[in-house]
């Protein structure tokens, strides 16, 4: 996973985690149509997953022998997978929280 994926994949969950917060997105332009949220939200887990299964990948040639992978890159990508995961982590918890708050909101 390039670095240009990652950065988007913590811009989207840093844009979903202001959404959950309130705030509005700023939006560059008017034209552009709003982003489904649900789309959003499941394109930041898939790219996760991915991050996780590329290192668990990596991982495993590494235990195989694979003259190809050298331990730093698998433990770069570990870690890439870890800190995605913990992001989503927090942006589900944000998540779970808002809806809390607005499940308790009088009607």
């Amino acid at each position: 996973m390039s670095d240009m994926q990652i950065n988007q994949i913590l811009q989207q969950m840093r844009s979903m985690a202001e959404v959950s917060a309130g705030k509005s997105p700023v939006e560059a332009n008017s034209d552009v149509s709003k982003p489904d949220f649900g789309q959003m939200l499941k394109d930041s887990v898939n790219a996760v997953n991915e991050t996780q299964q590329v290192a668990a990948g990596k991982a495993t040639a590494f235990e195989l022998g694979d003259p190809n992978v050298n331990l730093s890159e698998v433990m770069v990508a570990i870690q890439k997978a870890n800190v995605s995961f913990q992001a989503m982590t927090q942006v589900r918890n944000n998540l779970v929280s808002a809806y809390k708050d607005i499940m308790n909101m009088p009607v």
